[in-house]
Protein backbone atom coordinates (compact mmCIF):
# COMPACT_ATOMS: atom_id res chain seq x y z
CA UNK A 1 0.00 0.00 0.00
CA UNK A 2 1.59 3.76 -0.82
CA UNK A 3 1.20 5.49 2.03
CA UNK A 4 3.09 8.54 0.78
CA UNK A 5 1.82 11.72 -1.68
CA UNK A 6 5.00 12.44 -2.58
CA UNK A 7 8.64 12.70 -1.79
CA UNK A 8 12.33 13.53 -3.49
CA UNK A 9 15.24 11.45 -2.78
CA UNK A 10 18.55 12.13 -4.18
CA UNK A 11 21.84 10.29 -4.37
CA UNK A 12 25.48 11.26 -4.58
CA UNK A 13 27.42 9.93 -7.76
CA UNK A 14 30.39 8.34 -6.99
CA UNK A 15 34.29 9.46 -8.30
CA UNK A 16 36.47 6.08 -8.00
CA UNK A 17 39.75 6.87 -6.70
CA UNK A 18 41.61 3.30 -6.77
CA UNK A 19 40.46 -0.13 -6.78
CA UNK A 20 38.23 -0.05 -9.47
CA UNK A 21 37.56 -3.58 -11.45
CA UNK A 22 38.50 -5.22 -8.00
CA UNK A 23 34.98 -4.52 -7.00
CA UNK A 24 33.98 -7.79 -9.06
CA UNK A 25 33.10 -11.35 -7.18
CA UNK A 26 35.12 -13.63 -7.22
CA UNK A 27 37.90 -11.59 -8.20
CA UNK A 28 38.12 -9.23 -4.94
CA UNK A 29 38.26 -12.63 -3.00
CA UNK A 30 41.02 -14.24 -5.02
CA UNK A 31 43.78 -11.47 -5.24
CA UNK A 32 45.02 -10.61 -1.75
CA UNK A 33 44.09 -7.19 0.42
CA UNK A 34 41.28 -5.98 -1.89
CA UNK A 35 39.76 -2.37 -1.12
CA UNK A 36 38.26 -0.39 -3.10
CA UNK A 37 38.70 3.24 -2.78
CA UNK A 38 35.66 6.08 -3.74
CA UNK A 39 33.77 8.88 -2.69
CA UNK A 40 30.05 10.84 -2.58
CA UNK A 41 30.05 13.77 -5.05
CA UNK A 42 28.08 16.71 -5.17
CA UNK A 43 26.88 15.36 -8.09
CA UNK A 44 23.36 13.88 -7.83
CA UNK A 45 21.15 11.30 -8.96
CA UNK A 46 17.38 12.83 -8.13
CA UNK A 47 14.32 11.10 -7.74
CA UNK A 48 10.70 12.58 -7.25
CA UNK A 49 7.84 10.58 -6.34
CA UNK A 50 4.25 11.49 -6.37
CA UNK A 51 0.54 10.03 -6.47
CA UNK A 52 -1.25 10.03 -9.87
CA UNK A 53 -4.30 9.20 -10.87
CA UNK A 54 -4.06 6.63 -13.70
CA UNK A 55 -4.02 2.71 -14.04
CA UNK A 56 -0.23 2.37 -14.68
CA UNK A 57 2.79 4.35 -14.29
CA UNK A 58 4.39 7.85 -16.03
CA UNK A 59 7.95 8.40 -15.82
CA UNK A 60 9.55 11.57 -16.51
CA UNK A 61 13.25 11.84 -17.51
CA UNK A 62 15.37 15.25 -18.27
CA UNK A 63 18.04 13.02 -19.16
CA UNK A 64 16.53 11.32 -22.42
CA UNK A 65 13.98 14.92 -21.93
CA UNK A 66 11.10 12.16 -22.21
CA UNK A 67 7.80 11.64 -20.89
CA UNK A 68 6.58 7.91 -21.10
CA UNK A 69 3.26 6.21 -19.72
CA UNK A 70 3.02 2.65 -19.14
CA UNK A 71 -0.33 0.64 -18.28
CA UNK A 72 -0.14 -1.56 -15.44
CA UNK A 73 -0.92 -3.85 -18.03
CA UNK A 74 2.54 -3.83 -19.19
CA UNK A 75 4.57 -4.98 -16.27
CA UNK A 76 4.71 -8.34 -17.81
CA UNK A 77 7.83 -10.83 -17.42
CA UNK A 78 7.77 -10.82 -21.46
CA UNK A 79 7.68 -7.45 -21.81
CA UNK A 80 10.61 -6.54 -19.24
CA UNK A 81 12.94 -8.78 -21.00
CA UNK A 82 12.14 -8.20 -24.44
CA UNK A 83 13.04 -4.26 -23.99
CA UNK A 84 9.26 -2.87 -24.07
CA UNK A 85 10.78 -0.07 -21.63
CA UNK A 86 13.56 0.60 -23.76
CA UNK A 87 15.99 2.60 -21.54
CA UNK A 88 13.78 2.42 -18.75
CA UNK A 89 13.73 -0.74 -18.25
CA UNK A 90 16.07 -0.42 -14.80
CA UNK A 91 13.37 1.81 -13.62
CA UNK A 92 10.85 -0.86 -14.78
CA UNK A 93 12.40 -3.60 -13.19
CA UNK A 94 12.91 -1.80 -10.24
CA UNK A 95 9.03 -0.87 -10.11
CA UNK A 96 8.12 -4.41 -10.61
CA UNK A 97 10.42 -5.48 -8.11
CA UNK A 98 8.19 -3.52 -5.46
CA UNK A 99 4.86 -4.50 -7.06
CA UNK A 100 4.31 -0.65 -7.91
CA UNK A 101 2.39 -0.96 -11.32
CA UNK A 102 0.45 2.13 -11.16
CA UNK A 103 -1.00 5.02 -9.28
CA UNK A 104 2.39 6.94 -9.21
CA UNK A 105 4.99 9.45 -11.65
CA UNK A 106 8.07 9.55 -11.30
CA UNK A 107 10.74 12.47 -12.03
CA UNK A 108 14.18 11.41 -12.21
CA UNK A 109 17.73 13.38 -13.34
CA UNK A 110 20.90 11.41 -12.97
CA UNK A 111 22.94 13.85 -11.98
CA UNK A 112 26.07 12.35 -14.26
CA UNK A 113 27.05 13.21 -18.08
CA UNK A 114 25.92 9.57 -20.60
CA UNK A 115 28.70 6.98 -20.54
CA UNK A 116 31.02 9.14 -17.98
CA UNK A 117 32.48 6.33 -16.06
CA UNK A 118 30.97 7.89 -12.89
CA UNK A 119 28.27 5.02 -12.05
CA UNK A 120 25.61 7.53 -12.83
CA UNK A 121 22.85 5.04 -13.84
CA UNK A 122 23.88 2.93 -10.75
CA UNK A 123 23.40 5.27 -8.57
CA UNK A 124 19.80 6.22 -9.97
CA UNK A 125 19.09 2.57 -9.31
CA UNK A 126 19.86 2.90 -5.55
CA UNK A 127 18.63 6.18 -5.38
CA UNK A 128 15.51 5.31 -7.09
CA UNK A 129 15.29 1.66 -5.03
CA UNK A 130 15.48 4.05 -1.67
CA UNK A 131 12.91 6.69 -2.89
CA UNK A 132 10.44 3.70 -3.09
CA UNK A 133 10.89 2.42 -0.23
CA UNK A 134 10.46 5.20 1.53
CA UNK A 135 7.01 5.84 -0.43
CA UNK A 136 5.48 2.19 0.86
CA UNK A 137 7.52 3.40 4.56
CA UNK A 138 9.68 0.24 4.13
CA UNK A 139 12.99 0.60 6.65
CA UNK A 140 15.59 0.55 4.17
CA UNK A 141 18.30 -1.92 4.31
CA UNK A 142 20.86 -0.26 2.78
CA UNK A 143 23.32 -3.77 1.69
CA UNK A 144 20.57 -5.68 1.07
CA UNK A 145 19.19 -2.41 -1.10
CA UNK A 146 22.63 -2.54 -3.39
CA UNK A 147 22.09 -6.49 -3.05
CA UNK A 148 19.57 -6.75 -5.00
CA UNK A 149 20.05 -3.54 -7.66
CA UNK A 150 23.22 -4.67 -8.40
CA UNK A 151 21.40 -8.11 -9.37
CA UNK A 152 19.14 -6.21 -11.58
CA UNK A 153 21.85 -4.04 -13.10
CA UNK A 154 23.68 -7.23 -13.91
CA UNK A 155 20.84 -8.82 -15.50
CA UNK A 156 20.02 -5.87 -17.51
CA UNK A 157 23.64 -5.11 -19.08
CA UNK A 158 24.42 -8.87 -20.17
CA UNK A 159 27.88 -8.65 -20.14
CA UNK A 160 29.05 -10.38 -17.10
CA UNK A 161 29.03 -9.23 -13.44
CA UNK A 162 28.58 -5.75 -12.53
CA UNK A 163 31.12 -4.31 -9.94
CA UNK A 164 29.38 -3.04 -7.04
CA UNK A 165 31.32 -0.19 -5.67
CA UNK A 166 29.05 2.01 -7.85
CA UNK A 167 26.34 2.12 -5.24
CA UNK A 168 27.47 2.80 -1.75
CA UNK A 169 28.23 6.48 -1.94
CA UNK A 170 24.47 7.19 -3.17
CA UNK A 171 23.49 5.40 0.10
CA UNK A 172 26.29 6.01 2.73
CA UNK A 173 27.94 9.07 1.43
CA UNK A 174 31.86 10.26 2.37
CA UNK A 175 35.20 8.55 1.55
CA UNK A 176 34.34 4.76 1.54
CA UNK A 177 37.02 1.71 1.53
CA UNK A 178 35.16 -1.12 0.70
CA UNK A 179 36.96 -4.36 1.58
CA UNK A 180 35.21 -7.47 0.36
CA UNK A 181 34.51 -10.56 2.55
CA UNK A 182 33.02 -13.63 1.65
CA UNK A 183 28.91 -12.91 1.12
CA UNK A 184 29.10 -9.45 2.07
CA UNK A 185 31.16 -6.06 1.66
CA UNK A 186 32.52 -4.22 4.92
CA UNK A 187 32.20 -0.55 4.52
CA UNK A 188 34.96 1.56 5.92
CA UNK A 189 33.77 5.34 6.39
CA UNK A 190 37.00 7.26 5.83
CA UNK A 191 35.80 10.92 5.72
CA UNK A 192 37.69 13.43 7.72
CA UNK A 193 37.50 17.44 6.96
CA UNK A 194 41.01 17.15 6.74
CA UNK A 195 40.85 14.08 4.11
CA UNK A 196 38.48 16.23 2.08
CA UNK A 197 39.95 19.10 1.94
CA UNK A 198 43.38 17.43 0.51
CA UNK A 199 41.48 15.47 -2.08
CA UNK A 200 39.43 18.98 -3.02
CA UNK A 201 42.54 20.98 -3.35
CA UNK A 202 44.66 18.07 -5.30
CA UNK A 203 42.34 16.71 -7.13
CA UNK A 204 40.33 17.98 -10.62
CA UNK A 205 37.64 16.30 -12.27
CA UNK A 206 37.19 16.59 -16.25
CA UNK A 207 34.84 15.53 -18.19
CA UNK A 208 36.22 14.59 -21.90
CA UNK A 209 32.54 14.74 -23.42
CA UNK A 210 33.13 11.23 -25.13
CA UNK A 211 31.06 8.99 -23.55
CA UNK A 212 32.27 5.60 -22.95
CA UNK A 213 31.00 2.73 -21.33
CA UNK A 214 33.17 0.76 -19.15
CA UNK A 215 30.83 -2.48 -18.52
CA UNK A 216 32.14 -4.33 -21.56
CA UNK A 217 35.60 -3.96 -20.75
CA UNK A 218 35.10 -4.83 -17.45
CA UNK A 219 33.96 -8.32 -19.13
CA UNK A 220 37.28 -8.41 -21.26
CA UNK A 221 38.64 -8.27 -17.79
CA UNK A 222 36.48 -10.39 -16.07
CA UNK A 223 37.43 -13.38 -18.90
CA UNK A 224 41.11 -12.48 -18.67
CA UNK A 225 41.69 -12.83 -15.35
CA UNK A 226 39.89 -16.12 -15.34
CA UNK A 227 41.71 -17.58 -18.37
CA UNK A 228 44.85 -16.86 -16.42
CA UNK A 229 46.27 -14.08 -18.16
CA UNK A 230 49.42 -13.43 -16.32
CA UNK A 231 49.37 -9.88 -17.43
CA UNK A 232 45.91 -8.74 -16.34
CA UNK A 233 47.02 -10.85 -12.98
CA UNK A 234 50.03 -9.12 -12.36
CA UNK A 235 48.37 -5.64 -13.56
CA UNK A 236 45.20 -6.16 -11.37
CA UNK A 237 47.60 -7.47 -8.10
CA UNK A 238 49.47 -4.21 -8.38
CA UNK A 239 45.83 -2.11 -8.62
CA UNK A 240 45.70 -3.66 -5.53
CA UNK A 241 48.20 -3.41 -3.76
CA UNK A 242 48.43 0.69 -4.41
CA UNK A 243 44.41 0.84 -3.44
CA UNK A 244 45.43 -0.89 -0.34
CA UNK A 245 48.50 1.39 0.63
CA UNK A 246 46.31 4.19 0.30
CA UNK A 247 44.05 2.74 2.44
CA UNK A 248 46.31 1.93 4.92
CA UNK A 249 47.99 5.42 4.68
CA UNK A 250 44.33 7.28 5.04
CA UNK A 251 43.35 4.98 8.07
CA UNK A 252 46.67 6.28 9.85
CA UNK A 253 45.72 9.91 8.63
CA UNK A 254 48.59 10.13 6.29
CA UNK A 255 47.32 12.26 3.49
CA UNK A 256 50.03 13.40 1.88
CA UNK A 257 50.38 10.62 -0.32
CA UNK A 258 47.20 10.39 -1.85
CA UNK A 259 46.95 12.04 -4.58
CA UNK A 260 49.97 10.36 -5.87
CA UNK A 261 49.10 7.74 -5.40
CA UNK A 262 45.45 7.62 -7.48
CA UNK A 263 47.94 8.65 -10.16
CA UNK A 264 50.14 5.69 -10.12
CA UNK A 265 46.79 3.58 -9.92
CA UNK A 266 45.94 5.78 -12.88
CA UNK A 267 48.80 4.77 -15.13
CA UNK A 268 49.30 1.30 -14.17
CA UNK A 269 45.83 1.07 -15.64
CA UNK A 270 46.89 2.59 -18.55
CA UNK A 271 49.33 0.14 -19.07
CA UNK A 272 47.22 -2.61 -18.20
CA UNK A 273 43.97 -1.57 -20.54
CA UNK A 274 45.33 -0.27 -24.21
CA UNK A 275 43.00 2.08 -24.99
CA UNK A 276 41.32 3.38 -22.05
CA UNK A 277 42.59 7.02 -22.58
CA UNK A 278 40.98 8.46 -25.61
CA UNK A 279 43.61 10.25 -27.97
CA UNK A 280 42.74 13.22 -26.54
CA UNK A 281 43.32 12.51 -22.59
CA UNK A 282 46.36 10.78 -23.86
CA UNK A 283 47.90 14.06 -25.94
CA UNK A 284 47.05 15.92 -22.52
CA UNK A 285 48.52 12.89 -20.02
CA UNK A 286 51.80 13.50 -22.24
CA UNK A 287 51.25 17.51 -22.00
CA UNK A 288 51.40 17.33 -18.07
CA UNK A 289 53.86 15.23 -17.90
CA UNK A 290 56.25 17.72 -19.49
CA UNK A 291 54.96 20.13 -17.24
CA UNK A 292 55.71 18.46 -13.93
CA UNK A 293 56.24 14.74 -12.55
CA UNK A 294 53.54 15.91 -9.82
CA UNK A 295 50.87 15.65 -12.31
CA UNK A 296 48.78 12.34 -12.82
CA UNK A 297 45.38 10.93 -14.30
CA UNK A 298 43.25 8.38 -13.40
CA UNK A 299 40.62 7.52 -15.82
CA UNK A 300 37.17 6.79 -14.17
CA UNK A 301 35.29 3.80 -14.84
CA UNK A 302 36.61 0.25 -14.67
CA UNK A 303 37.21 0.15 -18.08
CA UNK A 304 37.38 3.97 -19.12
CA UNK A 305 35.01 6.72 -18.70
CA UNK A 306 35.03 9.94 -20.35
CA UNK A 307 35.49 11.60 -17.33
CA UNK A 308 39.20 11.46 -15.44
CA UNK A 309 41.03 12.92 -12.51
CA UNK A 310 44.04 14.93 -12.82
CA UNK A 311 46.15 14.77 -9.74
CA UNK A 312 48.52 17.59 -8.62
CA UNK A 313 49.86 19.78 -6.40
CA UNK A 314 47.62 23.02 -4.88
CA UNK A 315 49.72 25.28 -6.33
CA UNK A 316 49.39 23.94 -9.69
CA UNK A 317 45.31 24.25 -9.72
CA UNK A 318 45.24 27.22 -12.00
CA UNK A 319 47.47 25.45 -14.54
CA UNK A 320 45.40 22.39 -14.61
CA UNK A 321 42.43 24.40 -15.63
CA UNK A 322 44.02 26.25 -18.29
CA UNK A 323 45.18 22.67 -19.81
CA UNK A 324 41.24 21.49 -19.42
CA UNK A 325 39.98 24.39 -21.49
CA UNK A 326 43.06 24.21 -24.19
CA UNK A 327 41.43 21.04 -24.76
CA UNK A 328 37.95 22.19 -24.84
CA UNK A 329 36.91 20.22 -21.93
CA UNK A 330 34.85 20.60 -18.62
CA UNK A 331 36.22 21.09 -15.11
CA UNK A 332 32.80 19.10 -12.96
CA UNK A 333 32.19 19.97 -9.41
CA UNK A 334 34.48 18.14 -7.62
CA UNK A 335 32.94 18.70 -3.82
CA UNK A 336 33.01 15.37 -1.73
CA UNK A 337 29.66 15.28 0.25
CA UNK A 338 29.47 14.30 3.89
CA UNK A 339 28.54 10.92 5.73
CA UNK A 340 25.23 10.26 5.67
Amino acid sequence: MITNDSLEVNGSVRVDLLGGTLDLNPINLILPNVVTLNLATSLKAKVKISSLDFDGVEIVSSDYNSLNRFKASEFTPEKLRSGHFKQLTFIAYLLDLFKIHRGIKLELESGSPAGAGLGGSSAMGVTCFRALSQFLNIPLNRLEAIAKVNAIESRILDSGPAGYQDYYPALFGGILGLVPIPGTVEVNQLFTEELKSTLEQEVTLVYSGETRLSGINNWEVYKAFFNHDEVVRRGLATIAELSFMAFTDIKNKNYSSISRMIGLEGEERRKLFPGILTNAMNEMRLELAKDSHHFGMKVCGAGGGGCFLITHKKEDKNSVQDIIKKYKMSELDFIIERPL
